[in-house]
């Protein structure tokens, strides 16, 4: 009676350990979505496109709802057509993470693209933009969008380029990047410190007179030197990829 007992109670124990291992196999399968070789490779290459910094599988897998493994071999085959067909991205693992970089033999081209640009004057949105920047830093993207009520994102690439602003840290709450205002900012400006900026707005106003603000920037003649060419054209803000 006991060997019985202890039979069915071993199968009974069996059947609850298995049970559980199953169902929660399937419940991770079911979280994945439907997704051909095609879409996924399209998908990551718009994800690797907008990333600043290199993001590693794990978050990439995450955001596409993908498994880990095919999401690396996706990773390694884009990698891999992009390199055969002597693309000028290059798509490269680093110890952060993916991302697409320039490749080697095009970098004097993209360098002249940089350097040009650097020549170009400022546009309006581009000192409103600074501005934010420089009366509320360190401040980030988020915070300079919702001052001005628009994206801002390739107004700032194009300042963090000119080397009129850069990083500075990252925010408490939230975990974005923050920015400030440099010293060649303060430079083209004839300043010393950022005590001696113009009086213009010590708390920057919100959005329904930030074009107040615009037209005060565009008359003050020390924010107009920033719309001067300099005597000599800086190097670019960053390196373009020589490996």
């Amino acid at each position: 009676m006991s060997e019985q007992t202890t039979s069915v109670e071993g199968s009974g124990e069996s059947t609850e350990l298995d049970d559980p291992v199953d169902s929660g196999e399937e419940r991770r399968e079911d979280e994945f979505v439907p997704m051909s070789d095609d879409e996924l490779t399209s998908t990551l290459e718009a994800l690797l496109l907008v990333v600043d910094t290199p993001i590693n599988a794990p978050t990439l897998a995450s955001l596409v709802s993908q498994p880990l493994d095919r999401v690396t071999e996706a990773l390694q085959r884009v990698s891999e057509i992009l390199t055969d067909r002597a693309s000028g991205i290059d798509l490269r693992e680093s110890a952060d993470g993916w991302r697409m970089y320039t490749r080697a033999q095009y970098a004097p081209y993209v360098e002249k693209l940089l350097l040009d640009g650097a020549r170009s004057k400022l546009t309006r949105a581009a000192l409103e933009t600074l501005a934010v920047v420089a009366y509320r830093q360190p401040v980030t993207r988020s915070r300079v969008s919702a001052v001005r009520g628009v994206n801002v994102d390739a107004v700032m690439r194009t300042l963090l380029m000119r080397g009129l602003i850069a990083e500075a840290g990252t925010d408490d709450d939230s975990g974005a990047v923050m920015f400030r205002t440099t010293e060649l900012f303060l430079e083209r400006l004839g300043l010393t410190s950022l005590s001696d900026l113009p009086d213009i707005a010590p708390l920057l106003p919100d959005i329904d007179v930030i074009d107040d603000l615009s037209q005060n920037l565009a008359e003050e003649p020390r924010f107009a030197r920033l719309n001067r060419a300099p005597a000599t054209v800086a190097a670019p803000a960053f390196t373009v990829d020589q490996d």
